[in-house]
């Protein structure tokens, strides 16, 4: 199968933030912090996902959120109370802070949508359809966290436009016992740099039939045709529309491929991936190597 070479001259001005799960695994902590807002260290898994949407020049956020976790809506937006407190106690830097991290009305805009049964990422996807702005979409998962220099959506959006593919992915390279936790991409040939031209993706396939070792994970650059195939997607196990499917759909017709990003990947929707993030943004704070140098032995100790 040859996929087509598509010049993409419109920019990627959206990005959805798919933040409706109720974090199961994070149980009893997630019961009152939606796991979009757990920290590493100080900082929520969602402002590392806004930041860098933010460092990407996106100009909608779309978050497709649970009418339980109205704590995602209250935290994106600016506490002009809070702040207000903040400096009257002449805590500046701090007010500072939480208003750099706030949305900024006049600069960006933040769109809610709701998601009120889990019917699969693909149908989060499809809950921002009316709220996005023409052409190309960005999906970012905040709970798998990408740490690095420029980041991955920045990288992925420098790279789109000469990609000849309306599907973007985001891949790793796993070892083979670990791809059936993933969805895997299926290659047409050798890698062009960072970029891997595929046919499609094998969705958690057996180690010994994956169909190559190219991991997909949280970062999606989409063709706007995803939403009618989306919408024409029937559900599929647990009766849930999968992302995927609608993306293998489209192949043929805008083609696909995957992007080697540089940064570090953590999935933090595990308790071990999440203790990795904290340990290494730890690590590029050097007011916590002490720490880091004081407990590491102690903890190999207690193995």
């Amino acid at each position: 199968m040859t996929t087509p070479r598509l010049k993409t001259s419109q920019p990627v001005r959206t990005a959805i933030f798919p933040v409706a799960g109720l974090g199961t695994r994070f149980l009893p902590a997630t019961k009152a912090t939606p796991k979009e807002l757990l920290p590493v260290l100080d900082r929520p898994l969602l402002q590392f996902a806004i930041d860098e949407a933010r460092a990407a020049g996106i100009e909608r956020m779309i978050f497709v959120s649970h009418p339980s976790k109205s704590a995602i809506e209250r935290y994106v937006h600016a506490d002009e109370e809070l702040s207000a407190t903040l400096r009257e106690k002449g805590k500046h830097q701090i007010a500072d802070h939480l208003d750099d991290a706030a949305i900024d009305p006049e600069a960006e805009q933040a769109h809610f949508v709701m998601q009120p049964e889990p019917l699969g990422l693909g149908h989060a996807v499809l809950c921002a359809a009316d709220e996005v702005l023409p052409g190309p979409v960005a999906v970012i998962l905040p709970d798998d966290l990408i740490m690095g220099e420029p980041g991955c959506l920045s990288e992925m959006l420098d790279a789109y436009a000469e990609a000849g593919a309306g599907h973007m992915v985001a891949t790793m390279e796993v070892a083979r016992d670990e791809v059936s936790a993933y969805g895997v991409l299926d290659p047409l040939g050798d890698a062009e740099g960072q970029m891997v031209r595929a046919s499609g993706m094998v969705e958690k396939p057996d180690a010994e039939k994956a169909p190559s070792l190219q991991a997909v994970v949280g970062r999606y650059v989409l063709d706007a045709s995803i939403f009618d195939d989306l919408r024409n997607q029937e559900p599929g196990l647990g009766g849930e529309i999968q992302l995927t499917d609608a993306i293998a759909k489209g192949v043929e017709r805008v083609g696909l491929c995957g992007f080697r990003f540089s940064g570090q990947r953590f999935d933090c929707g595990s308790k071990a991936g999440m203790l990795r993030a904290t340990l290494a943004y730890a690590g590029m704070h050097e007011e916590f190597h002490p720490v880091l140098q004081t407990e590491a032995p102690l903890a190999m100790a207690a193995e």
